[in-house]
């Protein structure tokens, strides 16, 4: 459990077709349907994407993972789930999911700015998985002192999450981008005040076992 049990908290916001309960009575959980009626922002734009880039490299998915608790575990689970691809492919992806979502982000910042409003004040140590680009960097920046861990298991997303992160106003001294998968994020236990995942339990492989280590 990663997560400070006295200070513990997990926002996750996905879309209307899967739903998570509260992992744990100290844990709050948050699904939302933020695509409503509308087409699945997490689902369709990410595959719309995937797909694009599938016609000139195909994407190799892999089988059910083991658990991971160590660096080299997290290392070896993120080359199963996420298997390495070309440079091109990775920027690719990342690029355009940095112009895609901006319509989409435009339209939910104000729920999401109530929405984060539950860690000001409360959470110190954020981890967010599915950090991607960055969007949601920039309601963290209220509060000074709070220090921002995101993973993603493309690398190519970390230089547009700093980017963000320097447009919010959030130093770069207190933000860092781990290369991971959720499944096994190399992260010691009892080490964060709260877990953040906004439109990521639609991508991950195994949604059981991402919210199990929270």
């Amino acid at each position: 459990m990663i997560l400070n049990s006295s200070v513990s908290s997990v926002i996750n916001t996905t879309c209307s077709s899967r739903k998570t309960p509260p992992t744990s009575r100290n844990q709050l959980s948050i699904n939302e349907q933020l695509c409503g009626g509308k087409s699945c922002c997490c689902g369709s734009r990410r595959h719309f994407i995937e797909g694009a880039a599938t016609a000139l490299f195909p994407l190799v998915y892999s089988s059910t993972p083991s658990s991971a608790s160590s660096p080299s575990d997290s290392m070896a689970m993120l080359n199963r789930l996420h298997p390495p691809r070309p440079d091109w492919y990775e920027e690719f992806y990342a690029s355009v999911m940095n112009s895609s979502m901006k319509s989409y982000e435009a339209e939910v910042a104000g729920y999401k700015s109530q929405l984060f409003d539950n860690l000001r004040g409360k959470a110190k140590k954020v981890l967010e998985i599915g950090i991607g680009t960055g969007p949601n960097l920039k309601y963290y920046a209220a509060d000074t002192d709070v220090q921002v861990l995101g993973v993603d298991p493309n690398r190519k997303m970390e230089k547009y999450a700093q980017t963000a992160a320097v447009a919010a106003g959030l130093p770069l001294t207190n933000f860092k981008f781990l290369q991971a998968v959720g499944e096994a994020i190399p992260v010691s236990d009892a080490s964060v005040d709260a877990v953040v995942g906004t439109l990521v339990l639609c991508s991950v492989k195994d949604v059981d076992m991402t919210l199990q280590g929270k």
